[in-house]
C-alpha cells in the first residue's frame, strides 16, 4: 500500500527554503519570483493500515509550524505554478532512507525489501513566469536531471489533477547473467570494447589482457574452475578498475623521456612517484623520528604524543562534481572521511578541510553544452560538502577558493580529513595491518546500487558527452556516522583484524587489495546487500555506492561482531574468506565467475606507460606598467578581486565549532572577518599541544614555470604554519597534483610540454621537501582534468595543492594576523624582490588592458636556505611570546597583507616601504616568498631586531589608532574603504 503524505508550513510561517529559492533564482538566473512556498512529499510504501499511516503522518510533521495531510494538502492561497522535484529510480534518497528508519520504529518490526519511503519537494510559485521559465528554474537551479525528475503544473493543471500515487521504484530486472567477452586479434575491435564499456583501457593494455588469457597456465587454471577461455565481464571490469589511472596512477608510475631544451639536459625517469615523491620522504625520514605510516595506507600517519598519532588525507572529487556538484562533492567529503577511518586500525575523525578551483560565478559568456554554469557548480559543491561533513558531526577547519576560467570544464573539488589514532589498539601498534588465512571478508555499512558504477574508470579520462550518469554517487552522512561509531567500538573490542574503505572500484578494489596481505581472497556476490534487484554481478563488484567499509574479521569474533552490528543498527555481510591462493576469486551463488592472478592484477600485468616530456620556457608578455604616485585605487581594486576578496558569506555556512576544539579559527580579528593564515586546534580537551592546518596553492605561477610554482606553494604551506606559531621541526605535507592530460596523443598534441611541467613540479617537490625536512606523507594525483563537452576542449592550468599539518607545543602561544594596539612597531621579515610575474597585481593589469593572459615576468622563486633561518628565528620569537601579530604575504603582496591586518584589528597603520624596495609597485605587490609582517610592542623592538640580526628585516612603521592605511608616497586610504570591496564582491553569492 502506498500512502502519500504532504507536509507544508502553516500560513503565516516564513518559508526560509522558499526565500532561498527566490534569491538564488534572481542571482543565478536573473529570474524574478514573487512568492515561493515549499512542501515535502513522502511516498510511504508499506504493509500498514490507515491508522498506522496516520501515526507516520503525525511523526513526520511538526505540529507547531507545519500542517500535513495524507494524499494532498489544500491548495495554497495563491500560486501560478507548481514545480515538483524528486529522485529517479535507484538514486540515493537520504531523506527517504532516514524516514524509512523512522517508519521501522513506528511499526515496530523489520521492514521488507519492498517497503520504502520516497521523497520529493514541491515549489508553489507566484510571479510573471512562463512554463519555459519554470522548466528553466527546475533544470538549471533546483534539480539535476541526471539524477532527478521534474514535473511542472500550472495552477489549473494542478487543481484538476489527482495526487501522484506511484513510487519511483527501480523496476529494471534483467536476467542475471555473466557474459564472456571475447578479445579478438583486431585493434579496432579491442578499442571498441574498451570505449563502449567505459573501461578506459589503452590498446596496449587491451592487448596485454588478451595475451594473458592466451597463456597455457591461465587456460589450465580456468579449466580447473570451469571458467570460459576468455574473460568474463566480471573479470574485465575488475582489471579495468584496478588498472585505471584513478587507482593505479599510471602517469606517475610510468616512464618519462625528459628533455630540457633550455639546458640540453636529457634523462629517463622511471616513475615520478618513486623518483621524487617517495624518494624525498625516504630521505627526510633518515633525519627525523616522527613518521609512523606513509605510502602504505589510506592516509598519512605522524606521531603527536605518547598516546596519539595524527592522521591526514586530502582527496579530489572532480569529475563527479562536474556532473552533479551536490552529490559529487558530498561523496568527496564522506569518502575522504572513510580514508582515516580505514587507516591502520581506524582513526577517530577530528576535522575537515575543503577547497575549490572553479570558474567565476559571474561568468557571462555562453557555457559549452553539457557543462554547468560555475555559479551553480559552486553552490552545489558548497552545499554538498557542508551536508556531508557537518552532518557527520565533524567541524571544518580550513577552506579556500580559486577562480579561473580554465576550471569551467572540470572544477577541482578538494576535501580533507584529519583524525587521531591511538598509538596502540588491543596491545598492538595501531598502524599495523595484517590478515590471516581464514579470516572473513566482511562488508559493512550501506547497500550496493548502480550509483558509482565506472566511477574509477570514468574519472580516468576527460569529461565527455558520453560520461555516464551512474558514475555519480550521493553520500549519506547519517548512515556513515552510525557505521563510524560502530567501527570504533568494534576496534577497541578487538573484533576485527584489518580495515579499509570501499571507495573507487568498490569491493573489487577493497577485497582484492586487502587480499594482498594474506596472498589471496574469495568472495561470493550473493552475500552482498543490494538497494534493489536487477544488478548484474559485475555491477555489484565495481559499484562505488557509499558508506561502506571492508574488514577482515577473525573466525572466533564473528558472533560478537554481528551482535554489536545489530545493536548499533549497522548492516554487515560476511561474503567469503581470505586465503593464500594467489588469486582473487569471485563467486555468484557458489559458482566461480572470476579468478584473477593477484600478481597479474596488481604487480606485473599493467604495462608501463612511456611518455615524452619536453621543456621549453614559455614566452608570456608582461602587462604594460605605468609608475604611479598613488596606488590607493589599485589596492582597493585588488581587495575586491575574486582571488583575494572575502569568502566569508559561503564559509560561514560551515560549522567550525563542532567538538569545541578550535583555537585559531578560520576567521580572526575584532569582527572575526579576515581569513587566518592557518588554523590551530586542540586534539584533546585537556591538552594544550595542538595541530596546525594550512595550505599553499597558486595555479597562475604554473603558466610561467611549474618548478617555481611548486617551490612557492610548498613554502607558502610551511610559512603559514610558522606564522601562527607552529614548529618548523614538525611539519608534514600532502601533495595533490591536478593536471591537464600530460600524455601526448592526437587529442593532446601538447602533452609533452604538459608532462615536462609535471616533471619540473616533481623535481621542485623533491628539492624543497628534503631541504625543509617536511615529508610528503600522503597525496593524490588526478591527471585527466580536461573537458571536451560541447565540442570545445577546456583544460585546467597545472594545479598543485600542498596541505600542511604542523604541531604547536602550546596553543596558548598561537599568534594571529590582525594588528593589535596603536603604537606597536611593524616589521617586514624576509626579502622583497622584483617578482611580479603572475602576481595578482599583474593579472589585474592584464585584465584591465584587455589581454588577460599577458601577466608574464619573473615568477617568485624560493631561497630555501635563507627561508630556514628566518623560520627558525620566527619559532624562537613566538616561543618567547615576542610577537603581538604575524601574517605571511601571498596573493597581493605586502599591500594586501597590511590591508587585512588593519581590517582585522580595526586599526590603521603608517608605514614606509622604501627600505623594502626602491620601486613602489614592487614593494607593494611583489609576491616574493618566505616573508612575514609582524608587530611587537615598542619595548620589545630591540629584542626582536637582535633575534633577527643578520637576516633581512626592516622596521617599516607603526600601528595607528586612526583607521587609515598610509604607505609613504604610495597609499593613503581609509580602512573602511578597503573593507567594502573586500566584502562586497562575493557577498550574497
Amino acid at each position: 500500500m502506498l500512502y502519500r503524505i504532504e507536509i507544508g508550513l502553516k500560513q503565516g510561517v516564513p518559508d526560509a527554503r522558499g526565500r532561498g529559492v527566490i534569491g538564488q533564482a534572481q542571482g543565478a538566473l536573473g529570474m524574478t519570483i514573487d512568492v515561493c512556498r515549499t512542501r515535502d512529499v513522502y511516498k510511504v510504501v508499506a504493509n500498514i493500515d490507515e491508522a498506522k499511516a496516520a501515526e507516520v503522518q503525525t511523526a513526520f510533521a511538526d505540529p507547531v509550524v507545519a500542517e500535513s495531510a495524507i494524499r494532498r494538502l489544500p491548495a495554497p492561497e495563491s500560486f501560478d505554478w507548481m514545480l515538483e522535484v524528486g529522485f529517479k529510480p535507484g538514486v540515493t534518497d537520504n531523506v527517504g532512507r532516514t524516514a524509512r528508519g523512522a517508519l521501522r520504529d513506528i511499526v515496530g518490526r523489520d521492514l521488507k525489501w519492498e517497503e520504502q519511503v520516497y521523497t520529493s519537494i514541491q515549489y508553489f510559485l507566484s510571479g510573471s513566469l512562463s512554463r519555459e521559465d519554470v522548466e528553466h528554474l527546475g533544470k538549471d537551479l533546483l534539480a539535476n536531471t541526471l539524477i532527478q525528475t521534474i514535473q511542472v503544473f500550472s495552477k489549473e493543471e494542478w487543481l484538476a489533477s489527482e495526487p501522484d500515487l506511484t513510487a519511483p521504484v527501480f523496476d529494471d530486472h534483467p536476467e542475471i547473467k555473466v557474459n564472456v567477452i571475447e578479445l579478438p586479434d583486431d585493434d579496432a575491435a579491442l578499442m571498441k570494447i574498451s570505449s563502449d564499456g567505459i573501461l578506459s583501457l589503452s590498446l596496449e593494455e587491451m592487448r596485454t589482457i588478451r595475451n594473458h588469457y592466451l597463456r597455457d597456465d591461465v587456460k589450465a587454471h580456468r579449466a580447473e574452475l570451469d571458467l570460459p577461455e576468455w574473460p568474463t565481464d566480471v573479470e574485465l571490469e575488475c582489471i579495468a578498475q584496478t588498472w585505471s589511472e584513478h587507482c593505479s596512477h599510471k602517469i606517475f608510475a610510468g616512464t618519462v623521456n625528459y628533455k630540457d631544451e633550455e639546458t640540453g639536459e636529457e634523462e629517463v625517469i622511471n616513475s615520478l612517484y618513486k623518483t621524487y615523491v617517495k624518494a624525498s620522504t625516504k630521505k627526510v625520514e633518515e633525519s627525523i623520528d616522527w613518521l609512523v605510516s606513509v605510502f602504505t595506507d589510506n592516509a598519512g600517519v605522524v606521531k603527536f604524543n605518547e598516546d596519539l598519532h595524527l592522521v591526514y588525507k586530502v582527496e579530489t572529487h572532480n569529475s563527479p562534481s562536474a556532473l552533479d556538484p551536490y552529490g559529487g562533492s558530498m561523496t568527496g567529503i564522506v569518502g575522504v572521511n572513510r580514508d582515516p577511518l580505514g587507516t591502520g586500525m581506524g582513526a577517530a575523525l577530528v576535522s575537515n578541510v575543503w577547497g575549490y578551483c572553479l570558474g567565476s560565478p559571474f561568468y557571462d559568456k555562453k557555457v559549452p553544452e553539457g557543462l554547468m554554469h560555475p555559479r551553480r557548480i559552486r553552490d552545489g559543491v558548497h552545499e554538498g560538502v557542508i551536508d556531508g561533513g557537518n552532518q557527520s558531526g565533524i567541524p571544518y577547519s580550513r577552506g579556500f577558493e580559486c577562480f579561473d576560467e580554465r576550471y569551467l570544464g572540470k572544477p577541482l573539488v578538494y576535501c580533507g580529513t584529519m583524525g587521531t589514532l591511538p598509538v596502540n589498539v588491543t596491545g598492538r601498534p595501531s598502524e599495523r595491518k595484517e590478515i590471516e588465512v581464514g579470516d572473513w571478508t566482511v562488508m559493512c555499512g550501506g547497500r550496493i546500487g548502480k550509483d558509482g558504477i565506472h566511477g574509477a574508470t570514468f574519472s580516468s579520462e576527460e569529461l565527455r558527452t558520453e560520461s555516464p550518469a551512474q558514475a555519480v554517487q550521493i553520500g549519506d552522512p547519517l548512515t556513515q556516522r552510525k557505521l563510524y561509531e560502530f567501527l570504533l567500538e568494534a576496534r577497541d573490542l578487538g573484533l576485527f583484524r584489518c580495515i579499509t574503505d570501499n571507495g573507487a572500484g568498490g569491493i573489487s578494489c577493497s577485497f582484492g587489495e586487502m587480499g594482498k596481505y594474506s596472498g589471496g581472497c574469495e568472495c561470493d556476490l550473493a552475500g552482498a546487500p543490494l538497494k534493489y534487484e536487477g544488478l548484474q554481478p559485475w555491477e555489484v563488484l565495481v559499484s562505488e555506492a557509499q558508506e561502506r567499509m571492508t574488514l577482515a574479521v577473525q573466525p572466533e569474533c564473528r558472533e560478537a561482531f554481528e551482535a554489536l552490528a545489530k545493536k548499533r543498527d549497522v548492516e554487515v555481510s560476511f561474503m567469503g574468506k581470505y586465503n593464500d591462493s594467489g588469486y582473487f576469486t569471485v563467486k555468484q551463488d557458489g559458482k566461480v565467475i572470476a579468478s584473477l592472478d593477484m600478481d597479474f592484477l596488481y604487480e606485473t600485468g599493467c604495462p608501463t606507460l612511456v611518455m615524452p616530456g619536453v621543456w621549453k620556457k614559455p614566452s608570456i608578455p608582461a602587462p604594460t606598467v605605468e609608475e604611479k604616485e598613488d596606488y590607493s585605487e589599485t589596492l582597493t581594486k585588488l581587495m575586491g578581486d575574486l582571488n583575494i576578496c572575502s569568502r566569508e558569506y559561503k564559509s560561514r555556512i560551515y560549522d567550525g565549532e563542532v567538538k569545541g576544539l578550535s583555537v585559531v579559527k578560520p576567521f580572526v580579528g575584532v569582527n572575526s572577518d579576515v581569513p587566518s593564515d592557518a588554523t590551530v586546534m586542540r586534539v584533546e580537551y585537556d591538552n594544550d599541544r595542538g595541530a596546525v592546518l594550512a595550505e599553499g596553492i597558486n595555479p597562475w605561477f604554473s603558466d610561467i614555470d611549474t618548478y617555481d610554482m611548486t617551490a612557492s606553494v610548498i613554502d607558502e604551506a610551511v610559512r603559514r604554519v610558522i606564522a601562527v606559531g607552529g614548529s618548523l621541526e614538525r611539519i608534514a605535507i600532502l601533495d595533490n597534483f591536478c593536471w591537464p592530460d600530460p600524455v601526448e596523443s592526437e587529442k593532446t598534441p601538447d602533452g609533452a610540454y604538459k608532462m615536462a611541467q609535471l616533471v619540473r613540479s616533481n623535481k621542485a617537490l623533491y628539492d624543497y621537501t628534503t631541504l625543509y625536512k617536511t615529508p610528503a606523507v600522503s597525496g593524490k594525483d588526478s591527471c585527466k582534468n580536461d573537458s571536451t563537452r560541447g565540442g570545445k576542449k577546456i583544460s585546467i592550468p597545472p594545479t598543485l595543492l600542498i596541505s600542511s599539518i604542523g604541531q604547536i607545543d602550546d596553543v596558548k602561544k598561537a599568534v594571529t594576523m590582525p594588528f593589535k594596539d596603536a603604537g606597536d612597531v611593524i616589521y617586514v621579515i624576509g626579502e622583497t624582490k622584483d617578482e611580479l610575474g603572475a602576481s595578482a597585481y599583474y593579472r589585474k593589469l592584464a585584465e584591465e588592458q584587455g589581454v588577460p593572459m599577458n601577466y608574464g615576468g619573473t615568477v617568485p622563486a624560493v631561497d630555501g636556505e635563507k627561508a630556514l633561518k628566518i623560520y627558525s628565528a620566527m619559532n624562537k620569537a613566538t616561543d618567547a611570546e615576542l610577537l603581538k601579530s604575524a601574517t605571511t604575504p601571498s596573493k597581493g603582496g605586502l599591500a594586501v597583507s597590511l590591508a587585512l591586518a588593519t581590517i582585522g584589528g580595526q586599526v590603521g597603520a603608517e608605514v614606509d616601504l622604501s627600505g623594502v624596495s626602491e620601486d613602489a609597485a614592487t614593494a607593494l605587490f611583489s609576491e616574493s616568498n618566505s616573508r612575514f609582517v609582524v608587530t611587537v610592542a615598542p619595548e620589545k623592538a630591540a629584542e626582536l631586531e637582535a633575534l633577527f640580526a643578520g637576516l633581512p628585516v626592516a622596521k617599516i612603521g607603526t600601528v595607528t589608532e586612526e583607521k587609515k592605511l598610509k604607505v609613504a608616497g604610495a597609499v593613503n586610504v581609509d580602512v573602511d574603504a578597503l573593507v567594502n570591496p573586500f566584502k562586497e564582491t562575493l557577498y550574497g553569492v
